[in-house]
């Protein structure tokens, strides 16, 4: 059986800007985990942990397709909108 370092709140906001990119503050996520939309987690009774496989999906979901001009980007919003 693969073990899983999972994360804290704290550590997962600091993988997700090194990993990623994607800036989300350990006040966002714990937000996030209120009213959801953010990355999935688990409990330990005391501590929000997160498991970097997640997070990296969840990171691949957050961000858009690669676009080569803001044009093409509102392209993908309008289509995004319309479904």
């Amino acid at each position: 059986m693969e073990k899983i370092r999972f994360l804290s709140r704290k550590e997962a906001a600091t993988y997700l800007i090194e990993t990623w990119g994607i800036r989300r503050t350990a006040k966002t996520l714990a937000k996030l985990a209120t009213m959801g939309g953010g990355p999935p987690y688990r409990k330990d009774k005391i501590k929000t942990l997160y498991d970097p496989a997640d997070l990296d999906i969840w990171a691949r979901e957050t961000l858009s397709p690669r676009v080569a001009s803001t044009a093409e980007f509102e392209a993908l919003k309008q289509v995004g909108s319309a479904s």
